[in-house]
């Protein structure tokens, strides 16, 4: 066919994709069958070589399913498509708009692509969506804007999300490159579905295949899988994933990377979900996803001045903020006690005379050594640095030979290191517990301890 009339009256960049229909419905080439001026000058700058008319696609663009995807809607279905993207990867905003043709080659369907890259985005295009997109974003908007209780509110905008997709499952991912950590904050299920413990579900290897996420979507703004043929792409891109999608059989999914300012934040999902809506799905979550990701990132934020108010800077154990909270939150009726409580009350002997000595940069390393010492004894419990040579631990549901079997072991490790020593108490407790009560009896006890070893260092005293 002939398309230079249509091509030449666009001043825009306009060409005119082919592709080849099969009659199961699935598609083959797409080609670039011609090109106006704009983009045959788009090709030679950021391709490096001349526009050829029937070119594969990929020659021109990145290959990509998704755009695969809108040219055989539109050339098979006939579908008038529009889509503003972040190609956040490149650093550019694509706006594109394609248009059915008619063909008469048996086979073969053609639509027009007419398109525009810019450096920043376009609040004016970002807001020229369809009714159903808009109230269905703005819905979620609404919920997430003031809001104080983000966590329980995310999890409404997922469930919604999940609901527009008709999807099995929906799940919110937040992640930490620096890290190399990430985790589920929102995991939204089909009523009657329960996710197995492996392909979609998480465990402690699942950052690995996350982070081969990026490379698959392969610089798109996402990756929608829809049928087999899709899938087949990923086997090839991801064999991996692609393993444990089949484990879990996914049949079709829509994977949403949210980006705040040049930053990857997290990443949202959906699994089987309704393919006949697909072009309405990654219109919502294009558009929601966009605003999700800042409250994202602002939640990160919160999260993570919560930590470093709680979190004692020098030997990262918990602070003594941290330990009043505890105690505090232990005593309010809502909090779920333990069957037995174990407090243990250390004061670290020599600080003084290691700082008077050496300095306080030796006093420092003897801290950290210290909290070290007790991490490697106490695995799995709660250690707080109460003051500047003083630690209490908490230990929850435990007997007392448990507690007297770590505290015989830490001083054992003390005995052969021979420069981290400490002076200990401990409390014991069940039933109608006081944790202000067993604090102050271990205190107490750690103090006589002290008393014996002055006795039996008597030079060390008040160093």
């Amino acid at each position: 066919m002939d398309f230079r009339g249509v091509l030449d009256s666009y001043s825009c960049k306009a060409c005119v994709m082919s592709v080849e229909l099969y009659p199961d419905g699935k598609y083959g080439n797409i080609r670039v069958a011609a090109g106006n001026e704009a983009h045959a000058r788009e090709i030679q700058m950021v391709r490096g070589y001349a526009f050829e008319e029937g070119m594969p696609y990929e020659a021109c663009f990145p290959k990509n399913l998704n755009f695969e995807d809108f040219c055989y809607r539109s050339a098979a279905l006939h579908q008038q498509l529009h889509s503003y993207v972040d190609l956040f990867e490149m650093g550019l905003w694509l706006e594109m708009y394609l248009l059915p043709l008619e063909s008469d080659q048996e086979g073969i369907g053609y639509c027009l692509y007419s398109y525009n890259v810019a450096p920043k985005a376009d609040t004016g295009v970002m807001t020229d969506v369809a009714p159903e997109v808009s109230s269905a974003v703005l819905a979620s908007c609404i919920k997430l804007h003031g809001t104080e209780d983000f966590e329980t509110c995310i999890h409404e905008v997922i469930d919604d999300i999940r609901s527009i997709c008709d999807a099995r499952r929906c799940c919110l991912l937040l992640l930490d490159e620096e890290a190399r950590d990430c985790y589920v904050l929102v995991d939204s299920q089909r009523e009657g579905y329960v996710a197995s413990r492996s392909g979609e579900s998480m465990n402690k290897s699942f950052y690995d295949t996350v982070e081969t996420w990026k490379t698959t979507i392969g610089g798109s703004t996402c990756l929608i899988i829809k049928n087999e043929q899709d899938m087949q792409v990923i086997q090839e891109r991801n064999p991996l994933w692609y393993q444990s999608l089949q484990k879990a059989t996914v049949d079709t999914l829509v994977l949403f990377p949210l980006k705040y300012n040049g930053r990857l934040v997290g990443y949202v999902w959906a699994s089987n979900f309704d393919v006949e809506n697909a072009v309405k799905i990654k219109g919502v979550l294009e558009l929601a996803t966009f605003f999700i990701a800042s409250r994202i990132a602002n939640y990160q934020l919160v999260k993570r001045l919560e930590v470093l108010g709680t979190i004692d800077l020098l030997t990262g154990s918990k602070n003594r903020n941290a330990m009043n909270n505890r105690v505090a939150e232990f005593e309010t009726p809502e909090f779920h006690k333990p069957k037995s409580l174990g407090v243990v009350f250390l004061d670290l002997n020599g600080l003084k005379m290691k700082n008077d000595k050496e300095g306080h940069d030796s006093g420092d390393r003897l801290l950290k050594k210290s909290v070290a010492v007790l991490q490697q004894v106490f695995v799995d419990e709660e250690i707080y640095r109460a003051g500047g040579d003083e630690f209490m631990i908490l230990v929850f549901d435990c007997t007392e030979q448990y507690l007297l079997d770590r505290i015989a072991r830490l001083r054992r490790i003390c005995e052969e290191d021979q420069e981290v020593s400490f002076s200990i108490g401990y409390c014991m407790d069940e039933g109608e517990m006081d944790i202000r009560r067993d604090m102050s009896e271990a205190d107490r006890l750690m103090y006589e301890d002290k008393e014996k070893y002055y006795q039996k260092y008597p030079d060390r005293k008040y160093r």
